[in-house]
């Protein structure tokens, strides 16, 4: 047989490019894009976070980022990537423009299919470095991109880490339609996938009273088996047809339960597994209608368990009989059974209700808050981080801060204030008992931060001269993947020019930056270095500056590197 290597790709139109749009800050939608390369600095480009305000409780870290959610994410990459994996995002709730050809009254949702594929690709890379590992990435989305996205999230995140889909009704059959429509659509997705196979996600699933209803079957042994042998190393009797019986009747905590070992059991099951391991294609060595008598297996309180296999020839399933499991006997009172989560809901009702939640309107999108708080409660504890990077009208912020969770979110032009800021500040304020308040027994508290994403740190090819000093060392020290050591300010001190020191694994930047033209002298640079030296032993120094370096590149010290801005800058975005 020819062995194939590869795998299945989605490819489209420019898929080696990225979007750049050009934004319409008060109708907050992206105008026409255009394709650019993927380093080009418009979209590559990590931005500071300027603090516009600080609602209710400032101890908090709560954030509502106004701006392009592409350039946002780059940034929360930045700020994100070391921190330990419980202050990581735990989960995402994203529900981006469905590109159905409709033209919301808040976002330009009629983007070609290319278009589209990249704007989506784009986000959702940077979502899964936001992600904690055991992290979980819900997508809502409806049947017209689902399979598109599927495959885009296969690619990104693996086919195997798919979790599961879940499809929400959100209209009323009954719904008047428009006349020309043929369809009727009910139906919604979420595509839900997990960072990483190798980290266990918890799910907080609900409980129910375990139910004996199905432990009705009971199986008489009326013969010696037919032979006895070792499968697995466990014993194994044979029963032939004839020498046994099955009989269905009243359901008691000795009645056995019939399972039939088929699909996912035969891979997430003991028993399963071993019916696929032993029992499957077995019937061409003993025949069909043969019970088997598996010893030392199950949970129950015997020390077998029944199998069957085939009955009759062309078939190939078979089926397992298990008892009460032994936790369920000894506390037959108390004990509660994990419930599945269904992969239908119907929330039509919700949806249909939820358009004064939070006060603020949104005539198309706008998402239930009940739908938000299972989700949530799902794949999330207290204290954990959910981010939405399109965040419509606020409802995954708000449902989070009630039900004491880390938030972020992510909303473009005036919506930003117009619904989320608004409707967040009511939450915390407890003006809002609309959704899940009740529920919750909501009375406001916590508090949040609104930040707008900053200017470039490039302007007219040169350093942006409109920002702070510390403003351009923030930003200059993200671009290298350092970060700012707060509160550790210095000045040069022949010009008296104030300075700002960052630091990486194995190394400590300084930024050195001034409007005017200046020369840092040979014993200055030496002093700085000397005196980095005593604070931060055995680490390498970079100075990133636009000044003049008084020194001769080959006489620098091998733990001393000079980088000239905005060259350095322009040359990592290949702007030179």
């Amino acid at each position: 047989m020819t062995k194939f290597k590869g795998s299945l790709e989605l490819n489209w139109i420019n898929k080696d490019k990225s979007l750049l749009y050009e934004i319409d800050e008060d109708e907050g939608m992206g105008i026409k894009p255009i394709w650019v390369e993927k380093d080009d600095i418009r979209v590559s480009e990590p931005r500071l976070l300027n603090l516009e305000g600080e609602y209710g409780n400032p101890n908090n870290e709560n954030m509502l980022i106004k701006g392009d959610n592409l350039l946002a994410l780059r940034t929360l990459v930045e700020k994100f990537k070391n921190r330990e994996e419980k202050d990581k995002i735990k989960c995402i709730y994203i529900d981006p423009p469905f590109n159905i050809g409709t033209a919301f009254e808040h976002y330009d949702d009629n983007l070609e299919q290319s278009e589209w594929l990249t704007m989506m690709r784009d986000r959702i890379i940077l979502l899964k470095k936001l992600l904690r590992s055991d992290g979980i990435i819900c997508v809502h989305i409806d049947d017209a991109e689902a399979h598109y996205l599927r495959l885009l999230l296969d690619e990104i995140f693996g086919r195997h880490n798919f979790f599961s889909v879940i499809y929400i009704q959100s209209v009323y059959p009954s719904k008047t339609l428009k006349q020309d429509r043929i369809f009727h659509d009910l139906i919604e997705q979420i595509l839900i996938y997990r960072n990483s196979i190798e980290s266990s996600v918890s799910v907080n699933l609900d409980y129910e009273k375990y139910s004996y209803e199905k432990f009705c079957w009971y199986i008489t042994e009326k013969e010696e088996p037919w032979k006895t042998i070792k499968l697995g190393g466990k014993k194994v009797d044979i029963f032939q047809k004839g020498t046994y019986s099955i009989n269905e009747s009243v359901f008691s905590m000795d009645g056995l339960k019939e399972i039939w070992a088929s699909g996912t059991i035969l891979d997430i099951n003991s028993s399963g597994r071993f019916f696929r391991d032993y029992f499957m294609g077995r019937y061409s060595e003993d025949g069909y209608n043969i019970l088997y008598k598996v010893w030392d297996i199950g949970d129950d309180n015997h020390s077998f368990r029944y199998f069957t296999g085939p009955k009759k020839k062309g078939a190939t399933k078979g089926k397992y009989y298990q008892g009460v499991p032994k936790k369920v006997l000894d506390n037959p009172e108390t004990t509660l059974k994990k419930k599945s989560i269904e992969n239908y809901w119907n929330m039509a009702a919700d949806f249909g209700n939820c358009r004064h939640e939070g006060g603020v309107e949104l005539k198309s999108g706008k998402k239930p808050e009940i739908l938000l708080y299972k989700i949530i409660k799902y794949f999330t504890n207290e204290g954990d981080y959910v981010l939405d990077s399109f965040l419509g009208s606020g409802t995954t912020s708000a449902v989070s801060h009630k039900m004491k969770r880390r938030w972020i979110g992510i909303e473009l032009g005036k919506q930003a204030e117009t619904h989320c800021l608004k409707r967040l500040n009511s939450v915390v304020n407890d003006e809002d008992q609309t959704g899940i308040s009740k529920e919750l027994n909501w009375q406001g508290g916590g508090g949040f931060r609104y930040y707008e994403v900053g200017e470039s740190i490039i302007k007219n090819l040169d350093m942006n001269w409109d920002m702070t000093i510390e403003g351009m060392s923030r930003a200059v020290f993200m671009n290298f993947d350092y970060s700012m050591i707060e509160g550790d300010t210095h000045q040069l001190e022949t010009e008296g020019d104030e300075f700002y020191l960052g630091k990486q694994k194995g190394g400590i930047a300084i930024c050195l930056v001034t409007k005017g033209t200046k020369i840092i002298r040979r014993t200055e640079l030496n002093k700085l270095v000397k005196d980095l030296s005593k604070k931060y032993p055995n680490q390498k120094v970079t100075i990133f500056t636009n000044m003049g370096v008084a020194v001769k590149p080959e006489e620098l010290n091998d733990k001393l590197d000079v980088m000239k801005i905005p060259e350095s800058i322009l040359k990592k975005y290949r702007m030179v």
